[in-house]
């Protein structure tokens, strides 16, 4: 399991990441998001030990990551860091000997992942003639080849078609599924909602959310929908009565009228509209973890710093 444990790291006035802390325990995906400029690649470096932290540590197992720790790790940068005119197999087997690995090892591991991340055809081509796309997946290829413990990857699906995008995602879950832990930020927020158990949302160097998907959906949820066929009158009636501000949209047909609140004797105007009509849809609306990222980004500090 790797730990962040009150990481900091000052680039002169700037602090860059402040006392950060959290985990990613063994066999889960944990997605780490944040507007551009919040620290998220910077954390991921000082953990692959290319940044030196200005205060706090990375723990591996409780102890203080090691340079063999680190080896262990797949790491793909924001940034592509492979030879541009070396041919991808070329490349691959050269990065999986650098961990370790053997000759026919590395090369029945590079066969491996490029036929996993539909990539045989490209295998004696040079990585500049390569789609962008592709090219990402070569870097993806790197991170995995040498069978690693753990992934850190920095924007993955970045300019990845929906087929690649597919494929990669597949990768990911099979690895988890396979004890390896996995960190990675994206601006894609659709797949980190559907790829990730845990999501660790930062702002301007700290941390503002630290959870499930679905603890984070339920802790939003403050709005409730109502559909009814209850006439549109009877229902504002309803809400003068018991005093709940609340806004109506009416159907384009009349025969429905649409009301959202903020879920105040939610029971009550449920029975009191029952006896007037049919309710079609009753519920909370849950929000999107876009809506969610949105609402922590945006927030005060000084609100952040109540909580």
């Amino acid at each position: 399991m790797l730990s962040i444990n009150r990481l900091s790291k000052n680039f002169g006035d700037l602090k860059a990441v402040n006392e950060l802390s959290f985990e990613v325990p063994d066999g889960e995906i944990v997605g780490f998001v944040g507007a551009n400029g919040a620290g998220k690649s910077t954390t991921m470096r000082i953990a692959m030990g290319v940044l030196s932290a200005s205060s706090g540590e990375v723990l591996w197992d409780g102890a203080p990551i090691s340079r063999d720790n680190q080896r262990s790790i797949g790491y793909m940068p924001e940034e592509r860091g492979l030879y541009p005119k070396m041919k991808v197999g070329d490349q691959l087997i050269y990065l999986a000997r650098l961990h370790g690995l053997d000759k026919a090892t590395a090369a029945k591991a590079v066969d491996h992942w490029l036929a996993a991340l539909n990539l045989s055809e490209r295998k004696n081509d040079q990585l500049q003639k390569l789609s962008l796309g592709n090219q990402q997946r070569v870097q993806l290829a790197a991170a995995l080849v040498f069978d690693p413990t753990f992934l850190i990857l920095d924007e993955p699906f970045s300019g990845l078609d929906p087929v690649a995008v597919e494929v990669m995602s597949q990768v990911l879950i099979e690895r988890a599924q396979s004890g390896v832990a996995t960190l990675f930020s994206s601006h894609q927020l659709d797949l980190v909602e559907r790829l990730c158990d845990r999501v660790v949302i930062i702002r301007e160097g700290r941390l503002v959310a630290n959870d499930t998907v679905a603890n984070l959906k339920e802790k939003g949820t403050s709005t409730f929908r109502l559909v009814t066929n209850c006439p549109a009158q009877t229902l504002e009636e309803l809400l003068r009565e018991l005093q709940i501000p609340a806004s109506t949209e009416i159907g384009k047909d009349l025969s429905q009228v649409s009301l959202t609140w903020d879920g105040t004797k939610s029971q009550e105007l449920l029975g009191q509209v029952l006896k007037h009509g049919q309710v079609l849809e009753y519920g909370p609306i849950v929000p999107s973890l876009t809506d969610l990222f949105k609402t922590v980004v945006q927030a005060p500090k000084e609100e952040e710093e109540s909580k």
